[in-house]
Parts: C-alpha cells; structure tokens; sequence
C-alpha cells in the first residue's frame, strides 16, 4: 500500500503543469506579494495599518498623510488575504524549481529578497501592534520604570505620555514577557526615537531589518558552495514572503533572537565557546531559543571537552542577563506558556473541555497536552526528516556523525515540534523553523511549513484589536477560528501520516535506555541514533 501511495503520488507530481516549477512566474508572485503590501500600507492608517502618531521629520516608515486617502476595511483586508495566497504559491513555485534544477545566482537572489526586505521595512506595520508595546516597553524605560513590573497603561491613564497613548489593545495591561536583550533593544530605540511614537517605531524596524538580512547570510555561508542549498536558504529566508510579512511586516522582535542563534551555529563546528555565547545572547531575547540550545548540546553530546565549552559560552550571557541585569525577567517568560491562541489547535479541544471541566481547569489540560504533543511529534519527526550533510565535509563522511549536520536537523525537528503543537502560535513564530529548514534537503515539511504559515498569515490579517463590521467580523472569526484552526490540525494529521507511512517506529526500552553519550558506530548504515537511514523525500 505504501508503495502504491507513493507511486501514486509522483505519478500526480510529474502531471503537474510546467508553470508550476517555473522560476520566474514565482519570483515574480513574491514580488507581487510584497507591492501590494507595501502599496497599502504606504496608503496611510486604515483596519490593518498601524496609526503611529505625529510625524515630525523625514525618518521612515512612510505613507501618505492621513487626509489623502483612506481605503477601507473590504478593501485592505480581502487584499491582504489574496496577497499572502499569491505568495505562499509563488514561494511554492520558486521551491518546486530549485528541486527541478534552477541553480540562480546566489547573491543575486540574495538582493531581490533583500530589497523586497527593506522596502518593506520603510512603510508603517500592519495588523499586529505588538510594535507599538515594544516602543512602550522602551519608553518605560526611559522613564526610569521597570517593564516586567508595570504595564504602559498604568502610565497613560494616571498622566498624558506622547509615546504610550498611541499603544493599542489588547496588551496595554500585560507587562513585557521579552528576553533583557530584547527590552535593552526597545530602550535603545526609545532614546533614539525621543518622545515620538513614529520615530521610536523605525528604530525598532531598522534592529529586526538588520538581524533579518545578517541572519539570511549567515545561513547562506553555512550552505558555502552548494548552490541548490544556498538557493533554499535564500528562499527560506529574505526572499521569503510569509517571513517578509510576518516578521518585517509586523517589526516583530524573532529576528532578533534567531540572529544570534544562527550566529551561534557559524562558529559551531570551530569555536564552540563562541557558539555558546550566541546561544546564549538568542536566549536573552526570547525563552524559546531553548531548542536551539539543546540541538547544539545533543549535537557535542560525544565530545566532552567541546560540550563543556559550549555550555560555559551559553552560561555567561545568560548568568549576566538574568541573574544580575535583570533577574525577573526570566519569571516575566512564563507568563506566555498559559495562553491559548483562538487561531491555533487548542482554540478546540479548549472549546471541548470546558464541556467538562472548569475553564482554568480545562486550560491548563490543554497547554500540558502540548508540551505532550510536542514530545510525541518530535520524535515522529526526528524518525522521517531526511539527513543532509552539510557542506564543509568531505562528501563520503557519515552525516549523522558530524556535529553541525546532527544540531541543525535536531533544531528543525525540535522548533517544529514546538510550533505545530504549542496552543499559542503566529506565524512570525516560524523563522525559528525556516532558518535552519534551508539547511537541510528538500522533503515534505517544507510544504506543511508552507501551508500552516500562509494559514496563519491570513487568519491574522485582522489581528488588531478593532471593531470591524459585522460582516468582516464574521468573515475573520469563521476564516481565524475554523478555517485556519483545521488547517493547523491538518499539519499535525499530515505529520502523523509521514511517520506511519515511513514503518511508524516507536521508541524502545534498549533505544531509552542506551546512554545518549555513548559513542555510536562510524558505518553510516548503522547511523548516529541507532535507526534505519531515512530516504531523502521526494523533491518534485
């Protein structure tokens, strides 16, 4: 039956039209994709363009002045719903060429995904507000206030504050749940901005743009002379149109944490003190930098000396950051695991429980059936993910014997994992996945990366906390709630499959038993973990 399925699969992929591994009608999508967003959010404030307050000089981010034009609600939002469907498929498109064979000019490609990045840097950001806390975070900063212990609206509604008031719900209560280093990046751009909302927020644009395109190149020298790589790599990252809109789009704070961390993998293999430190810097900006943490020790977990210098690297930073610069901020992290977002898995089995069982109760059981889900889809995942060897050895070496190789995949299945399965998810979240995805060869989780972002790209076009009309408040809701929600539980079914299909491997008493230190053998048949080398996907 397997074999049938899969022959009936490739039967269906070499009957697919050639527009769909053309080259250039992707790129030309994706470049489709972001006039349209910079387009309308360089028309001015609307339902899905943030309001920033006066402008008081030449400083981005740009639009037309509010009395000129004014685009409304069915508008914008159906817009953006086709936009982000016009780039995922070309992101689609682009993917399915790389695997057909277009070799393009690396940096080339580089700068098209770079100038799609800044230009779409340069406008004002749209359907999230998570900016404007940042600036506010800063601004309590600045205001000799501590973050984690007061909240901008215990500023705003005691005193006028030209920075705060321009906040918007639904956070304005909620003190920062960010990393030091992340609220040290909100105070740099609050001084910088001054007291003005709109200044303060291109800073903050500017910190995620530069560790955006720093954290692309990184990954694209990791990939060194392999040009199929580094063409996934570009793809995945700067010229992707789900990461453009998610992260840059949005001037959310991801980029800055993954750019540290990918940092940390450049020096993995050479320096693993200085990859500790790297590590170490991405976990003073977001707690979930974790996973990249425990990839790289798995990855030394056979080399004593180099696994002591990478957790000594790592320690430092994370010493310095929580224990003395700021030791209630890693308390402050914890507040995010208790929530539940309406457009993720949990939104039903939290809607099912309370049928049962209180709703603190029922809460609780779900974001615990998370943290099981998560362990039970990474070992799924770790069974299927194809192994690539990543460049820098020599090409008949055993992949699942080299460090880096074991760290980046192990980072894929971990952060994945935790994506599909944590009740809070967005899809500016995933850049954690598609940074070290590029790295690695072509299988089917890049195209449920594909469609579980395009999915929550849309249900969050309406993201903001505003009173649409009954209509288009129906429409989100029933396209965020129900839509969306299934697309995830899709993601989730379709990992499940891989793993049966691929001979549904549990785990053993032996296998869970063996010390994870033990040496394994170097026959590359016999491999790193002790299971059948898995067959590279199907790239078509």
């Amino acid at each position: 039956m397997r074999i049938a399925m899969r022959t009936a699969w490739r039967s269906f992929v070499d009957r697919l039209p050639p527009w769909t591994s053309n080259h250039r009608l992707g790129l030309a999508l994706i470049v489709a994709a972001s006039v349209v967003t910079v387009a309308i959010a360089f028309s001015g404030p609307s339902a899905v363009t943030l309001k920033l307050g006066p402008r008081t000089n030449l400083l981005p981010p740009w639009y037309l002045p509010v009395s000129w034009l004014h685009l409304g609600e069915w508008v914008v939002v159906p817009a953006l719903w086709l936009m982000l469907s016009v780039g995922a498929i070309g992101m689609w498109i682009s993917w399915r060429a790389i695997n057909a064979g277009w070799r393009p000019r690396t940096w080339r490609l580089f700068g098209l995904g770079a100038a799609l990045s800044v230009v779409s840097s340069l406008i004002p950001p749209l359907t999230s507000a998570d900016v404007l806390m940042y600036a506010a975070y800063g601004r309590l900063q600045v205001l000799g206030l501590n973050p984690y212990d007061i909240t901008p609206a215990e500023v705003f509604r005691q005193a006028y504050d030209p920075v705060l008031i321009w906040t918007e719900r639904p956070w304005q209560d909620t003190p920062s749940v960010y990393g030091p280093v992340a609220s040290y990046s909100q105070y740099l751009a609050s001084v910088l901005g001054g007291e003005n909302m709109h200044n303060t927020v291109f800073w903050l644009q500017m910190f995620t743009l530069i560790a955006f395109l720093i954290t692309g190149f990184i990954a694209v020298k990791l990939a060194k002379d392999d040009h199929k790589l580094q063409a996934r790599v570009v793809l995945f990252t700067v010229l992707n149109p789900l990461m453009i809109w998610g992260v840059l789009v949005g001037a959310h704070n991801e980029a800055l944490s993954v750019v540290f961390a990918i940092a940390g993998l450049w020096f993995f293999r050479k320096h693993p003190f200085v990859a500790g430190i790297g590590i170490g810097l991405a976990g003073t900006v977001k707690v979930s930098m974790v996973f990249y943490g425990i990839a790289m020790v798995w990855g030394y977990r056979h080399d004593w000396r180099r696994l002591l210098q990478l957790v000594a690297g790592a320690a430092l930073p994370l010493i310095l950051a929580y224990g003395l610069w700021m030791p209630n901020a890693l308390l402050a992290a914890q507040r995010n695991t208790g929530y539940i977002s309406p457009g993720a898995w949990g939104a039903w089995a939290l809607t099912a429980f309370v049928q049962v069982v209180d709703p603190g109760t029922a809460r609780q059981i779900v974001t615990t059936l998370g943290w099981v889900l998560l362990v039970v889809v990474a070992w799924m995942l770790s069974r299927v993910l194809p192994w690539r060897l990543m460049p820098g050895q020599p090409q008949d070496a055993n992949p699942r014997l080299d460090p880096l190789t074991i760290t980046i995949r192990t980072t894929v299945v971990l952060c994945t994992a935790w994506l599909v399965t944590s009740p809070w998810e967005f899809s500016w979240y995933d850049l954690i996945t598609w940074a070290p995805l590029g790295l690695l060869a072509a299988s089917r989780l890049d195209l449920l990366m594909m469609w579980r972002g395009a999915w929550l790209s849309i249900a969050w076009v309406t993201g903001r906390a505003l009173q649409f009309g009954d209509e288009m408040h129906i429409v989100e809701r029933f396209l965020r709630e129900q839509l969306n929600v299934a697309a995830q539980y899709a993601v989730l079914v379709a990992i499940v499959w891989w793993w049966w299909s691929r001979g549904h491997e549990l785990p053993t008493v032996k296998s869970l038993m063996r010390a994870p230190w033990r040496r394994p053998a170097a026959s590359p048949i016999e491999g790193d973990e002790s299971v059948p080398p898995v067959a590279v996907e199907s790239s078509g």
